[in-house]
């Protein structure tokens, strides 16, 4: 993609009222950039945007992720507002902290319904543009815990293990079309995402996982001091789209390279492990 420099590039980004989203929306408005900012509640956005951002260039969408219909409507606003679109923002999701054994039927469909189905409904809606026009980027912002996994999270993690594979596989379809993939995984940043207010915890616990229930009291207590800066990681991220290029994940915090370095020594190491036996279910050579 040639990301434009004659016109403002057009933006859609979901998950918006907070967080990295939030603070993508700002500096591409401050940039002159075209937003169609997704939330659940555009009032709950323009709060939190406030009276010192120009907000000429937005276009403020409330959008259920989960339901195509909606997602299609959003997208068909933006091009007809904008006149097209650049790049799409992948950026909603929460936390949730439980034991797997924990977890009820209904916090797994809630998870993977933003996750996971909310990407895929924006994607089927956006494609057809970019591949009809040749060219665009898809930012899907995953996390470090999507690359490895730690006790407590496993729910999350499932979402973004599964957005991961998705991207991957997205990346290699769509790079002949001129369409290019990135991965985000930030470490912890200092946002909202383990607040009480948005990190989600289950209705029932049992008294078997202790560590995880300090788990939950240290996670509280580390809010506010997070490593990452979310200015900082908001412009990397726009940096890096309007470069055009760069790997394909992005890894954003010293902590998640640390984490991220350590889960390919633990899979070199198990790969080594298992060289000589691995081949032992291969039918016998020709």
């Amino acid at each position: 993609m040639s990301f434009p420099t004659e016109r403002p590039a057009v933006w859609f980004v979901t998950g918006t009222s907070r967080g990295l989203g939030l603070e993508l929306v700002k500096q591409l408005l401050e940039r002159g950039e075209h937003v169609a900012a997704t939330t659940r509640s555009s009032e709950r956005l323009l709060a939190a945007l406030g009276d010192g951002v120009d907000t000429t260039g937005l276009l403020p969408l409330t959008v259920d992720l989960r339901d195509e219909a909606s997602v299609e409507r959003a997208v068909r606003e933006t091009t007809k507002r904008f006149g097209g679109l650049d790049v799409v923002v992948n950026n909603a999701g929460y936390g949730y902290l439980a034991a797997v054994e924990e977890t009820s039927d209904r916090d797994v469909r809630d998870m993977l319904d933003v996750q996971v189905v909310g990407v895929w409904n924006v994607l089927r809606a956006a494609l057809p543009v970019l591949r009809e026009q040749h060219g665009g980027h898809i930012v899907n912002v995953s996390s470090i815990l999507g690359l490895t996994a730690v006790p407590g999270w496993g729910l999350y993690c499932a979402g973004k293990f599964a957005l991961e594979g998705l991207s991957e596989a997205l990346a290699a379809e769509v790079a002949d079309f001129g369409i290019k993939v990135t991965i985000v995984e930030p470490g912890y940043f200092r946002t909202e995402f383990l607040t009480e207010d948005s990190i989600a915890l289950p209705a029932e616990t049992t008294p078997h996982y202790p560590a995880i229930r300090q788990m939950v009291v240290d996670h509280l207590k580390l809010q506010g001091h997070q490593l990452g800066d979310p200015e900082k990681g908001a412009a990397a991220i726009i940096d890096q789209v309007r470069a055009g290029k760069g790997p394909l994940r992005q890894l954003l915090g010293s902590d998640a390279h640390a984490y991220a370095t350590a889960k390919v020594e633990a899979l070199r190491a198990n790969l080594d492990a298992t060289a000589l036996t691995a081949p032992s279910t291969d039918f016998p050579s020709a």
